[in-house]
């Protein structure tokens, strides 16, 4: 339940429109629902404004689907994400919450209206696709409809000033580089939006599996960039919609 919804049911019942009865029970869910092995958390989205999204890793896939038809249960309760999922897990999830759509990794139930805002997201190269997917799957969810922009790393910086215009056009750009991680400084150099970087898990040893990326983003010399957690997709999006709400 987020706040819009909320107000909502207290203007109904104060019209009459809604018995004290019917809003009681409306809000018996609230503020989480115990399932046993996990309590729901239906207060996020009026907290945060972002509803409370299924992480997969760890879970049997009976469990992804449970959680992600408690969610749906709440009829007013936004986007329902199930993110890094298996083969199992999604097949689990979508045989008992159908019209669940998948990108990758991600299955989006009940993704809201589409929004103005223009996203960017860019990646250094085609082995951060699936980091990339997550983010575009979650800000689509939301209403966005981000650009991707693939494959426009520092080693052919060319490709990337094919998007400068996007660039300089964009209200946010999430920027999906692993290796050393220079393209999101270079980005943070050219547009004056807000940029969130995500280092990935993608490069040789000395990558260290996105430490080496992760740390050159923190230490970027183009100042105000935002940096997430390794492979965070999510999170990246996440970010941004805090951003732009």
């Amino acid at each position: 339940m987020d706040e819009p919804t909320l107000r909502q049911l207290l203007a109904d019942v104060r019209s009459g429109a809604l018995t004290p009865d019917d809003a009681v029970a409306r809000l018996r869910r609230l503020p989480f629902a115990d399932l046993g092995f996990a309590r729901v958390d239906h207060h996020r989205s009026l907290r945060q404004g972002l509803a409370e999204a299924v992480y997969a890793p760890g879970k049997t896939p009976e469990q992804c689907a449970a959680l992600v038809a408690e969610l749906l249960a709440e009829s007013d309760g936004g986007p329902v994400l199930l993110t890094r999922a298996d083969e199992a897990q999604v097949a689990a999830a979508l045989a008992r919450n159908r019209e669940g759509v998948r990108t990758g990794s991600t299955v989006v139930w009940r993704p809201r209206l589409e929004r103005p805002g223009r996203v960017l997201v860019v990646t250094a190269g085609t082995a951060d696709l699936p980091v990339a997917e997550e983010c575009v799957a979650t800000l689509g969810a939301y209403g966005f409809r981000p650009d991707l922009v693939a494959d426009a790393g520092v080693a052919g910086v060319h490709r990337l000033l094919a998007s400068l215009d996007e660039l300089l056009e964009a209200d946010a750009v999430v920027v999906v580089a692993g290796m050393e991680g220079a393209l999101a400084s270079l980005i943070g150099g050219i547009t004056p939006a807000p940029v969130v970087a995500v280092p990935t898990s993608v490069g040789y040893g000395a990558a260290l599996e996105g430490v080496t990326a992760l740390l050159a983003m923190l230490a970027s010399c183009a100042a105000g960039i935002t940096v997430v957690g390794i492979d965070n997709g999510f999170g990246a999006a996440s970010a941004v919609l805090r951003m732009l709400k």
